[in-house]
């Protein structure tokens, strides 16, 4: 056993995670896997000792029905096959799939489509559902019923319920709010615990979930008189490097003081540093692996820890722009998990971790294999390229061209405005803008056809357009440019 001092916690010792499930979620409102590619990554997290899968299908999900319109029209949903087999797949590897089902916040998927706009609490607040009208709950439990049916056997589901913005600003609310001692507080959980009641009425051995964020300032005896207590258990979440110990401790014993003592953690391994980025640090979600540990550490015998989700967001929230793809960020995972498993993230974990995805280091951007005859680990020759790509993207050269010297000198809007340019210098600006084209173009064709082996095209699209062609414009404006201010100039 793996055990090492907190020097944060003076002399308490770190040890392995405690007990409950380590749950990996995948988030699919962004680059879906293709069912093949799914289906290596269940393999790897296995291998990995992963208990089981925390999927939020959001429009992904084949919804029948009037919930037809659910599904995504930028690229197939998968089909009710796809999700039976996937479920089995992970049952014959000895983990559980826990769906994810969006209740309250983040309802972007269902609230964006026109029929649904009456249910928005704003008008201007796609995320969040009025808790006022009933027709809301009857879609939440037709939603919710679809997706229980179509996993047999299921015993735990995750009715999200975080980040519910605007809450309280629609005008049923307001009017609601208007009388004496009601808080916005007040109307969150009622709307959560309605939801959870109607669950157990319709599922009375279902456990449940739901993110904890909007309980986070609430007062035990509100808590307490929710009606929660009983019903749910909380999911408390933090992602960041210097997640606070004593203030996450103090907040998860509360939640056991006010009688809900079943809770369970999350962290990230992905989709939590930006909102954009697209290479992942492993050393950032490792850091919020070990202030985890010290929570775990610090909490009294009282709470029942029922494990921990490692999260992986592939977007924000559904309007927003990708995150790292799967692929870059399973060096990650891999050791977060190993983190977990001995309580520290020594050089001999990280060697044990490298060794294990045949890499010479965790750090993505660094990587290099160790047995370059096959790749290790599912996605890890797209992972390759794209690092190498980003590289070039993000390079001063390139990235920055329109500020090189000469661009500015000899080839600035002025010029090209007046078609009055040296054609020598021009040509020479045109050569290397050309030169750097091509290499991109090289690098992308590679990306475009391995990416398009693991996701479906309109994710291939997605990515290029956010990562390449912003970086590439520039270019192909300034070699059209100079091919028509040379053609004034030149005989």
């Amino acid at each position: 056993m793996c055990v090492y001092s907190c020097s944060l916690l003076g002399r308490m010792t770190c040890k392995p995670w405690p007990q409950g499930k380590k749950l990996v979620h995948l988030d699919l409102k962004g680059a879906p896997p293709r069912l093949g590619y799914f289906h290596q990554l269940i393999e790897f997290f296995s291998e990995l000792g992963v208990d089981g899968l925390l999927v939020e299908y959001e429009d992904m999900f084949p919804y029948g029905g009037e919930l037809k319109l659910l599904q995504s029209t930028t690229q197939p949903a998968y089909s009710r096959e796809d999700v039976l087999s996937l479920q089995e797949f992970a049952k014959s590897k000895g983990m559980d799939v826990i769906p994810l089902v969006q209740t309250f916040g983040h309802m972007e998927f269902v609230l964006k489509h026109r029929p649904m706009w009456d249910l928005r609490e704003v008008p201007y607040c796609v995320g969040t559902m009025n808790p006022h009208k009933e027709e809301g709950v009857k879609l939440v439990m037709e939603m919710l019923k679809q997706v229980v049916e179509l996993h047999p056997g299921l015993k735990t589901l995750h009715i999200g319920a975080d980040e519910v913005y605007i809450l309280g600003e629609g005008e049923e609310s307001k009017v609601w709010l208007a009388s004496p001692g009601r808080t916005v507080e007040q109307l969150f959980l009622r709307h959560v615990t309605k939801v959870a009641r109607a669950v157990k009425k319709a599922w009375p051995h279902m456990t449940i979930i739901m993110w904890d964020d909007m309980m986070r300032g609430m007062s035990q005896d509100t808590l307490k008189e929710s009606g929660l207590v009983g019903l749910v258990q909380p999911m408390f979440w933090d992602y960041t490097p210097n997640l606070d110990v004593e203030k996450t401790v103090s907040l998860l014993e509360k939640y056991c003081s006010a009688g809900m003592p079943d809770l369970w953690t999350a962290s990230s391994f992905k989709g939590s540093t930006s909102v954009y980025t697209c290479v992942p640090s492993t050393q950032r979600h490792v850091d919020n692996h070990l202030q985890w540990l010290k929570v775990a550490a610090s909490l009294s015998a009282r709470i029942n820890l029922q494990g921990i989700a490692i999260t992986g967001w592939q977007r924000y929230d559904h309007l927003s722009v990708l995150c790292e793809l799967m692929p870059l960020a399973l060096p990650s995972l891999a050791a977060c998990l190993q983190t977990l498993s001995c309580g520290q993230f020594s050089i001999e974990d990280q060697i044990k971790v490298s060794e294990r995805l045949g890499l010479s280091s965790v750090e993505v951007e660094a990587m290099e294999r160790t047995s370059p005859e096959s790749a290790v680990f599912p996605g890890q020759r797209l992972a390759e390229l794209i690092v190498e790509l980003n590289s070039l993207l993000n390079s001063e050269n390139i990235r920055y061209f329109e500020n090189d010297m000469f661009v500015r000198g000899w080839f600035s809007p002025y010029h090209q405005r007046r078609k009055m340019v040296t054609p020598l210098i021009t040509m020479q600006i045109h050569s290397q803008a050309s030169t750097y084209l091509t290499t991109l173009q090289q690098k992308v064709a590679a990306v475009r056809e391995e990416m398009g082996q693991l996701y479906p095209d309109s994710t291939v699209q997605e990515w290029i357009e956010e990562h390449v062609s912003p970086v590439m414009a520039p270019l192909q404006r300034i070699t059209e440019a100079i091919r028509a201010c040379v053609k004034e100039m030149v005989p």
